[in-house]
This record gives C-alpha cells, structure tokens and sequence, in this order.
C-alpha cells in the first residue's frame, strides 16, 4: 500500500483499517515511510483522530514492529509490572518507584523516553549519571532486571522501532498531544517489554500535555481500554500538574532530587504522594498486597529502611554508573558553573503557575530539544522550586537557576517571573491526585 494513500485517507477523515495500518508502520520501521511521510501521517491523525479499532490496531502495529520480551524462562518470583508517566515538568517519579516496587518483591523492566517538548525525559535524567548504559542489549538489560528486580532504560533497536521514530518526529512537529499517537507511543512500549500490570499516571493541567482534566480523563480512559483489549491489565492515576512535582527541573539536578527522596534527606509533598499512590496501586492490582492501603505501608517501609535507596546504587552500577553512586551523587553528577536566584515581581504568595513556561525555561536553558539531533546539556536546570501557596519576596526567591553563562541564567528568570502570578494570600490547595480510572469504569 502507497504511504501517501493511506495519509490521504486519513486526512480526509476516513477509518484506517488494520492492513493499512500496519503498513504504514512496517515503512516505518524498515525506513520505506519518509521523515515527511511520517509528520504528515502524525499530522493527520492529529486533526482526524483514530476510533478505538484503529487505536489498538497502530498500538499493535507499532509492538510488532520489532521484538516483544518474555521472562518466562527466568522464573522470576514474582510478577513483571511497569509505571509510565504522561510527562510533566519535575516530573521524575519513576527514578525512585522502580526501585520502591523492586524492593516489594516484584520485577520492574522500565522502557522509557526521552523528553518531549516542555517535558523531561527519564532517559535524559539517568543519561545525566557518568557511565549509565541506557541502551544495553536484551541480554544485560534481562539480567539486571532477575538480579536487581528493576532496569531503568531507553527502547533498543530490537523494541518497537517504528515508535522510535515518530517518537522523535512528534517532538518537533507539534502533533505529541494527540491521544491516540500518546497511547500507541506508551502501549507498544510496554507491551512489548512483557509486562504483567501496568499502572499509567496521566497529567492534567498547565505543565501537562493535556491542559484539561477532561483532557487528560479521555486519555486516562483510552490508554486504559486499549491496554486492557490488549491482554495487560492496566489502572490510571489522573494527576495534578498545575505547578512542577518535584521542587526541580533538570536532568542532573532531578537526579539529585531523586537521591534526597530514597535517602530521606528531602522528599517533596506532592512528590511523595503520587509515587506512593501509583505504586500502591500497582502492588494491590498484581496481588503483591491486599489494597493500596497495605501497598502503601509496604512501599514506606521499602524507602525508611534504605531498601529502595539500595536497589538504585545497584541498578546504576549494573548499567554501567559508579559503584555507590547514591553516596557521592553531589560530586559525581554534572554540575552548571553557574547559579541564579530568580527574584519575583513582588512579594506575595505564588497563585497560579504557568508549569509548561517552567518545562521551557529548562529546555531553553539547554537541558531539553528543539530538534531530534539536540545535544541535551545535562547540568542546566531549576531547584528550590516554589509551589502554589508559597510565599515568595527578594530574599525568597521562585528558584535557583542553573546555567552555563549569566545570559542564559537571566532569560530564565525573566521567564519564571512571568510564569509564577502572585497574590496576597495563598490559593486553595488541590490534592495532587484526582481521580483513578480503571477498566470496566
């Protein structure tokens, strides 16, 4: 089948069977497609959508583009089961909940990405560790997973290729927010890595990539359904990204973040509740514990007892990072030669938040891509974050910036300054959580 006939078929609004569905994504993988072809395909589907069949159809197409793991010869005791974020900014969950669920007996095969857009990237973050292989082969990347109980790494070759590339074409051709381009994305991924359970956390809000609730409902819903009509029982956390999750935005620097959290030095609020209320959700959706309550339970006493903190240094060194790594991260990891407080407008208390200006000023600063071939400095960034209801003046500034040069620092702060709105008292704080969707409801 032409590509440019199924493109046109699309465009004009019409129903992609499965034939040419898997097609389109055969070219994909074997270079047939052109880059063109492929953005004006995201494109299309962008502006006409895809039904249901056609959604679980380009999932399965994109999965059976490459190969799809089995860990049934390694009689690992205990289940496989993946986390996946939509990406926001601060967003970096999944560096301390793989070794929380590996510390819970249960086996974690994390196939992430790399940034889109405003967002970060889990890959570009551990990228930021010297040494770190996140690419191994099938075989380290197995055996890291049966001996430390988690691996953290970016698609091989092998793994749902044609993703790879219109992952990256996405990216730069302003089509990453389309639901079923964002599910047949995360789903082949996942499905090809063999998982047994799958719990999604879909971001609403300014530093989202669906702004909505609504938005983020349909996504949350569809990604459910899909996975589910698939064979991997899947459950959705709809959470909250009005303001950064973490109080910073980088690669190294959330890195370091991630490295408080597991030791206790600091573990932000809103942080620490949604990774607990994901991995909670997963651990009582495998039978790992009786409900989320108890998973819950299970998960702080993995972080309090350094058993989570343990399972990181030794995945890290498995692929290929310095050995003890969470002992001297402040040394090890890659740091901006120079340091910016960004003063607010004003004194007052921080009201609203323009979180997708946030993500920007990272990526403008050079910890992100506006293009596929980009060279991500790992260094840059933003810490001491301030949240919602946070009270901010000159001597308490909306962040630290980290950056190479005092240009570069000073266009951040203008941009945070326009971001962050002050108000004379603080706003009505939401739970970071807001709702759970599950199959069948």
């Amino acid at each position: 089948m032409l590509p440019q006939e199924i493109i046109r078929a699309k465009r004009d609004g019409r129903a992609l069977s499965r034939a040419e569905i898997k097609s389109f994504i055969g070219g994909l993988a074997s270079g047939a497609v052109t880059e063109g072809q492929a953005a004006a395909f995201a494109m299309a589907v962008f502006f006409r959508g895809m039904d249901t069949d056609e959604r679980v159809g380009l999932t399965r197409a994109m999965m059976n583009s490459g190969a799809v793991l089995n860990w049934k010869d390694l009689h690992l005791p205990g289940p496989v089961v993946d986390k996946h974020s939509t990406g926001g900014v601060g967003d970096n969950v999944s560096l301390m909940l793989a070794p929380m669920l590996a510390a819970c007996g249960v086996f974690v095969p994390m196939i992430s990405g790399r940034g889109l857009g405003h967002t970060g990237g889990t890959l570009d973050k551990l990228e930021a560790i010297p040494g770190y292989d996140a690419k191994p082969d099938k075989d380290l990347f197995r055996k890291v997973v049966a001996d430390v109980g988690c691996a953290i790494i970016g698609q091989t070759a092998d793994l749902a290729p044609a993703d790879q590339r219109l992952y990256a074409i996405r990216d730069v051709t302003a089509t990453v927010e389309s639901i079923p381009l964002i599910v047949a994305s995360i789903l082949s991924k996942k499905l090809a890595a063999g998982l047994q359970a799958l719990v999604m956390d879909v971001k609403a809000g300014s530093g989202a990539f669906m702004a909505t609730y609504q938005g983020a409902s349909d996504l949350a819903r569809s990604l459910v359904d899909v996975a589910t009509d698939a064979g991997l029982p899947t459950v959705a956390l709809i959470t909250d990204m009005n303001e950064p999750l973490a109080s910073a935005a980088g690669n190294a620097v959330e890195v370091l973040n991630a490295v408080d959290f597991l030791t206790g030095a600091r573990r932000d609020a809103r942080l620490l509740e949604v990774t607990l209320s994901l991995g909670a959700e997963l651990l009582a959706r495998i039978g790992a514990s009786p409900d989320p309550a108890a998973g819950r339970l299970a998960l702080e006493r993995a972080l309090d007892s350094g058993t989570a903190a343990e399972r990181f240094d030794r995945m890290v060194f498995a692929l290929g990072g310095p050995a003890n790594f969470i002992a001297a991260a402040r040394q090890i990891l890659p740091r901006a030669p120079l340091t910016l407080a960004a003063a607010p407008s004003r004194d007052g208390y921080v009201v609203e938040i323009d979180a997708r200006a946030v993500g920007l000023a990272v990526v403008e600063l050079g910890g992100g891509r506006t293009r596929p071939s980009d060279t991500i400095d790992p260094a840059v960034g933003l810490t001491e974050l301030a949240g919602l209801g946070a009270r901010v003046a000159a001597d308490q500034p909306l962040a630290v910036v980290h950056a190479r040069n005092s240009a570069d620092a000073k266009r951040a702060a203008a941009r945070l300054a326009r971001a962050y709105i002050l108000g004379d008292a603080p706003p009505t704080q939401k739970p970071p959580v807001l709702s759970r969707v599950k199959a069948g409801a």
